[in-house]
């Protein structure tokens, strides 16, 4: 696979450079379901601290190869990343630039490139990854707002906002529950159609609307339905579910359906 030779010509150059402790992998190269769509994710651990420098984190990425474009990752919260796009062959790589101290604090336990001193290890040993799990109640709290400004966007034909709106419920309520409800970890909607049960792929795709004010409200009601669902499923009592709140926006959304 292009990812495996891209990783062993990174150790290849990184092996003697005094300033690298070691270099990790992770994402999809862990569970062994990379193919030829799937991006590399590495980890690079320097003695000295260099995400705090584009200039640098550019200078180690043209190290491994053709690099087309690069730029880091305040998009998704991590300044740390540098997003890259190698050519010959063409391929998504993602470099994290981490000290020895930042890489005690992980969402994953990488598998290890290079490890020159045993230090990456012994930090693995000592520690234990901690994946990012929603608040359920965040979501509680904010999910009928969010409902209510839906339905006024959908009544003043704001049509493409509602779309929108669809695909940040789907990215950070409905995808990360349902994975939690089959058992696996809160990615998003990554990987939705071969890691949910049909039934709940299908509450999931009854969320895509088609551009018609029928179709968003069809959707909105199924969204709604869909948490109902996942609520019962994953809350517990100790949530204090926003029932006013739920009751007053329903009410409208009845309006709005009737009229």
């Amino acid at each position: 696979m292009i990812q495996k030779q891209f990783a062993e010509n990174a150790v290849a150059i990184l092996k003697d450079d005094s300033s690298v402790i070691g270099l990790a992998v992770g994402g999809s190269w862990l569970t062994n379901e990379i193919d030829e769509f799937s991006d590399l994710d590495l980890v690079l651990v320097t003695q000295k601290k260099i995400s705090d420098d584009k200039t640098k984190m550019l200078e180690y990425a043209n190290r491994f190869g053709k690099l087309l474009s690069a730029f880091t990752g305040e998009h998704v919260g991590e300044t740390r990343l540098l997003i890259c796009l190698y050519d010959n062959p063409l391929l998504h790589v993602d470099i994290k630039f981490l000290t020895a101290e930042e890489f005690h604090q992980r969402v994953e336990t990488p598998f290890l490139l290079l490890d020159k001193e045993g230090q990456l290890q012994k930090i693995l040993e000592q520690t234990e990854s901690k994946f990012p799990y929603p608040d359920y109640q965040w979501i509680e709290d904010r999910l009928w707002v969010w409902v209510h400004y839906m339905l006024t966007k959908i009544e003043r034909g704001e049509f493409v906002e509602a779309f929108d709106c669809f695909g940040l419920l789907r990215g950070v309520i409905f995808g990360p529950l349902l994975h939690i409800k089959n058992g696996k970890l809160p990615r998003g909607v990554r990987k939705a159609e071969t890691q949910m049960a049909e039934e709940d792929i299908e509450r999931l795709l009854s969320t895509l609307p088609s551009y018609s004010k029928v179709a968003l409200l069809a959707s909105l009601q199924n969204a709604v339905e869909l948490y109902y669902h996942l609520r019962k499923s994953l809350f517990t009592e100790q949530v204090i579910l926003q029932t006013e709140t739920e009751t007053r926006v329903m009410g409208y959304f009845d309006k709005v359906k009737s009229a």
